[in-house]
């Protein structure tokens, strides 16, 4: 019967791992040092696909500069490929609880490459022969400048591969909405009370531009996360490393992702604080913001079918009520609003644990990645979500639209550059106090004639600048 356990070693002695699994002693004692959350990181696939990377970059780096032979960096980047691939991933047990320079997972990544590359060479697991998991793998590295390599790396792809793309379907669907419905005017609110006459698509238009300006600070602060770490080894100075191979690490992992990824111009600055990721944190959380209110205000509008604005119509995706039949409720926008209280929620988190750097290094890397990640995963999806079982499906109701406009008193705000605020505004009060229209108030009050109440409360000529 074939052994379940191998021997392995590191510099406290041996440990037995399961003889199935390519990681290593580290790796075993983190496991048992750390049962922490039962959820392994929200960060592994996007993680272990920039740890991939990172090592395959730095394999190929080191064999261009000599610092490891050529067939030893060529097994390293063979590994290193299926685990950018995620052939390795049930190989990679650690939860976010761990060291905060991320030493474990960067160990876990050294012990999977080096067991997988022996295997590739014929040789068997555990031997650290002729692939060593420290002298090999991790030749010209350190955890401290790996993790924040991989942080940044794996921050990029996810924002250009999930996120961007989504929020801007999004904006997409919305400003193609503002362009359909830019003639329909209606009643404007501020305050929850009426105000003066807007076209539904300013409204919609409205929204989408606050999704642009969520999107458009993402790009702005994606210089920051192109800087990385790499070269910088244990505390900056790169001890230890070659002097070109945070450069040449960097240029190999901008030609592997295609994107602009280049060598830190502080790599002191690059280990002891992670401001660019909290900037992205915060970038996040604006675009959360923007999209609380336009969901916050699809439901307002939507709200009804009979009792309330029901000014807009969204997609009954399913029964709303387990007591109340025929009921359907915005889930879609509960679900965005929720995603965005979280997205808050990690945000403050990453802010606390960004200002926590001591001296040369940060040691709240795994906690501050795992929240961006998350952050930027669960914005990815609300707005994917939103954008097809609700946006593309807003449609106004154009009967109950006209009869809000009819009733707004607020329209009276046009008769103010022809008989000033104080007359106006006894009109207004006289309507709401009489229960009259705002047209028999302002016939009743002699200041108005019929033929100037109409040219002058033209709804559609309320919707911009007057005239000079």
């Amino acid at each position: 019967m074939p052994a379940t356990t191998r021997t392995e070693s590191d510099s406290l002695g041996t440990v037995q791992v399961p003889a199935d699994r390519y990681w290593g002693a580290q790796t075993q004692r983190a496991l048992a040092h750390f049962p922490i959350g039962l959820e392994r990181f929200r960060w592994q696939q996007p993680l272990l696909r920039a740890l991939g990377l990172v090592k395959k970059a730095a394999a190929r780096a080191n064999g261009e500069l000599g610092t490891l032979p050529p067939d030893i960096a060529l097994l390293i980047e063979r590994a290193a490929e299926e685990m950018a691939a995620g052939a390795l991933e049930a190989h990679f047990p650690l939860a976010v609880f761990q060291s905060g320079s991320g030493t474990q997972t960067n160990m876990n990544a050294n012990e999977v490459i080096a067991n997988r590359a022996i295997e590739l060479a014929g040789g068997a697991m555990g031997a650290k022969s002729p692939v060593h998991p420290n002298d090999h793998v991790n030749r010209c590295q350190s955890s401290n400048d790996v993790f924040p390599t991989a942080m940044h790396v794996a921050v990029v792809e996810q924002l250009h591969g999930r996120l961007l793309p989504a929020a801007t379907r999004l904006r997409d669907t919305l400003l193609a909405k503002a362009e359909a419905c830019r003639e329909i005017v209606k009643t404007g609110r501020t305050h929850l009370q009426d105000a003066a006459p807007l076209t539904l698509g300013q409204e919609i238009g409205a929204w989408a531009a606050q999704v642009e300006f969520g999107i458009e600070g993402i790009w702005a602060n994606l210089p920051a996360l192109h800087e990385l770490a790499i070269g910088a080894t244990a505390v900056g100075t790169g001890l230890n490393a070659h002097p070109r191979f945070g450069e040449r690490a960097a240029h190999h992992l901008a030609q592997f992702t295609g994107h602009p990824f280049r060598s830190a111009r502080d790599k002191f600055f690059a280990l002891a604080a992670h401001d660019a990721l909290a900037q992205t944190s915060a970038a996040l959380r604006t675009l959360a913001g923007g999209l609380m209110k336009l969901a916050n205000d699809v439901r307002l509008l939507a709200s009804g079918p009979r009792c309330g604005l029901g000014e807009l119509t969204i997609p009954a995706n399913e029964p709303g009520s387990s007591i109340m039949p025929g009921k359907a409720n915005p889930t879609q926008c509960e679900a965005l609003t929720m995603v965005c209280v979280q997205v808050y929620g990690n945000d403050a988190a990453v802010a606390f644990a960004s200002s926590q750097g001591n001296l040369q290094l940060n040691v709240y890397k795994p906690v501050i990645l795992h929240n961006v990640l998350e952050s930027i995963a669960l914005l990815a999806d609300a707005c994917a979500a939103f954008d097809a079982y609700c946006a593309q499906g807003i449609e106004p109701d154009q009967e109950r639209i006209r009869r809000h406009l009819d009733a707004n008193l607020m329209r009276v705000t046009a008769l103010v550059p022809h008989i000033g605020y104080d007359l106006a505004a006894q009109i207004a009060l006289a309507a709401q106090r009489e229960n009259l229209s705002l047209r028999e108030a302002a016939l009743a009050s002699g200041y108005v004639s019929a033929e100037d109440y109409d040219r002058w409360l033209a709804p559609a000529a309320m919707t911009g600048p007057a005239e000079g």
